[in-house]
């Protein structure tokens, strides 16, 4: 039996899929954990092209100091802080306020 091969986008939303509620990671340790450390962008192109895919989180996905980089790329001028309010995270000026006790590093939580 052949294994269907994972393109990079598919691989990137699978982790993403794994993000608990209440917590984020960035585009960078998705992009370490998949082997690929600089391909930081490309995991921003995957969850921009994400938001037909409502299985997919891309809300929990930012930059590595926490801020919402993402954001113009939801409908609506503050989804993304609003998606990730309701879950308990507190945004201010789109910055992820307590950013190193909510990070999820899939390097370390994916065993």
């Amino acid at each position: 039996m052949q294994q269907k091969t994972l393109n990079f986008f598919e691989k990137v939303y699978e982790v993403a899929r794994l993000i608990p509620d209440g917590r984020v990671t960035s585009y960078g340790a998705i992009a370490k954990y998949l082997g690929a450390a600089k391909s930081a962008r490309m995991v921003g192109y995957a969850m921009n092209g994400s938001h037909n895919k409502e299985d997919i989180p891309a809300h929990r996905v930012v930059n590595r100091k926490g801020l919402l980089t993402g954001k113009f790329h939801f409908d609506g001028t503050n989804l993304m802080q609003q998606l990730l309010e309701n879950e308990g995270v507190v945004v201010v000026e789109n910055q992820i306020q307590n950013f190193e006790d909510l990070f999820w590093d899939p390097a370390k939580e994916l065993i």
